[in-house]
């Protein structure tokens, strides 16, 4: 890293002694001091007090405006009032019977007209969601593949951590990555049944898919892929993998983990295309986890004892069913995201009128209330353009706005930004003040950053 962006890291150290204590502490107890790899970042990772509507304090007391809203898990904002009376009363009645709860059937209806979909299961993660997805996909269809793209992350299980952040070395060609493992510790024989195709790039997709057509179970992916920055479907592609799965007889899985509560039907709705079967997760009990997999008629018909498998001592639990009704019926509303999304347009704007002022070469990517920068001299349409980013600028970026009390997005150049809908036209003029303040130190020639592989 540059003077520029030891400079930030050096104020960062001033201003958080509290964080660094805790992560010596910590580190000592678990890897890295963090229990999800994601919430690693250099010099160390900074731990929070507590957080209201926008605002964030970490463990030294500094105040930050918060854009990465629990990585898109807090469409509601902190602490909305919805959903702390939810929880309130729920805990008053219980938080877990090892029984269904009597509303849980409201909430599965809710989330089945809400989505278009025939039935829903729930559990409590994501990882939980697509696992269980892939498994009534492989049940329904009898085929042992399923294919993913480049670049995109589904939770941290076997089957789907192939071909998540691939180094060029071991990616493979560009119209056929190799299914490579994204962590040690995957059996080969598991690896090898999960097939890897570019985004965005139908012929090269078409090509991969037919080569297995009477093998392949499902193809998953996510309709904005979210872990390499926002990466938007170009037009005709995803109608296409709609098509290529009828034509194989292969089911189109959608991971809306993020998007599911982005929009007001989720990206499947947004986008014009309808897939088999739908994860859900993050916001759609905006703070308390849960998770849903969402299918259309048939495809869970066998799901059940000695049957297909799907069980979980948390799925449903009614804290959780709770909270997700307060955020349909009366947070993630049509009006609501509505407002999200005319923020989101109202700072993406800015930031392209920023940087240019400031000289600073870089795209940006936006739709319905999240977004992100790219340090890029090109769009990023898939993964191999994702790779000439200039990671340590997005790095350089993140602590040169959390230094001046803004968290901007996720951390890194494959997170994004969500606008809550707390957020306010003040928060989104604040943000780019403070943008515009750092903006000085992201000038000069771009360089490619090297990418953490590790989830």
């Amino acid at each position: 890293m540059d003077p520029r962006g030891e400079a930030a890291y050096d104020e960062y150290r001033r201003r958080t002694p509290r964080s660094a204590a805790l992560w010596e502490q910590a580190r000592k107890w678990t890897p890295l001091g963090v229990h999800s790899n994601y919430r690693f970042a250099d010099p160390y990772p900074f731990y929070v007090r507590r957080a209201q509507g926008v605002t964030l304090w970490d463990a030294d007391g500094n105040a930050y405006l918060d854009f990465n809203m629990a990585f898109g898990s807090l469409q509601s904002g902190h602490a909305h009032p919805q959903v702390v009376e939810a929880m309130r009363r729920q805990i008053d009645a219980g938080t877990i019977y090892g029984y269904e709860w009597e509303r849980t059937p409201e909430v599965a209806e809710r989330i089945c007209r809400r989505f278009g979909m025939a039935q829903a299961r729930f559990s409590t993660t994501g990882l939980e969601a697509t696992h269980h997805a892939i498994r009534f996909a492989r049940a329904f269809t009898h085929r042992p593949y399923v294919l993913k793209f480049e670049g995109c992350y589904h939770g941290s299980h076997d089957t789907l951590l192939v071909g998540v952040k691939p180094r060029p070395e071991v990616a493979g060609p560009s119209d056929r990555p190799r299914s490579a493992a994204a962590s040690p510790g995957l059996l080969p024989e598991t690896t090898e049944r999960t097939l890897v195709a570019p985004f965005n790039d139908l012929d090269a997709t078409r090509a991969i898919v037919r080569e297995h057509a009477h093998d392949l179970a499902a193809i998953i992916t996510e309709p904005i892929p979210m872990n390499m920055g926002f990466v938007l479907p170009e037009p005709g592609f995803l109608p296409g993998v709609r098509e290529l799965c009828d034509e194989v007889g292969a089911l189109l899985i959608f991971d809306e983990i993020k998007t599911g509560a982005k929009y007001p039907h989720g990206g499947a709705a947004r986008l014009g295309v309808r897939p088999d079967l739908m994860t859900l997760g993050k916001s759609i009990a905006c703070g308390v986890p849960l998770s849903a997999v969402a299918a259309r008629t048939g495809i869970l018909d066998e799901v059940g004892p000695r049957k297909v498998a799907h069980a979980g001592t948390y799925n449903s639990n009614p804290l959780a069913m709770a909270v997700c009704l307060a955020s349909l019926d009366h947070i993630l509303t049509d009006d609501a995201l509505a407002q999200s999304a005319r923020l989101n347009d109202r700072l993406a704007r800015g930031y392209l009128e920023v940087l240019h002022d400031a000289h600073v070469t870089a795209h940006v990517s936006h739709d319905g209330p999240s977004g992100t920068v790219y340090f890029s001299d090109h769009p990023v349409r898939n993964w191999r353009d994702f790779l000439t980013v200039d990671g340590d600028r997005s790095m350089r970026y993140y602590y040169l706005c959390l230094n001046r009390g803004l968290i901007p997005s996720g951390t890194g150049p494959d997170e994004q930004w969500t606008l809550s809908v707390q957020h306010t036209e003040k928060d989104v003029d604040r943000h780019l003040e403070i943008l515009a303040d750092a903006a000085s130190g992201l000038a000069g020639s771009l360089e490619v950053g090297e990418i953490e592989e590790s989830v």
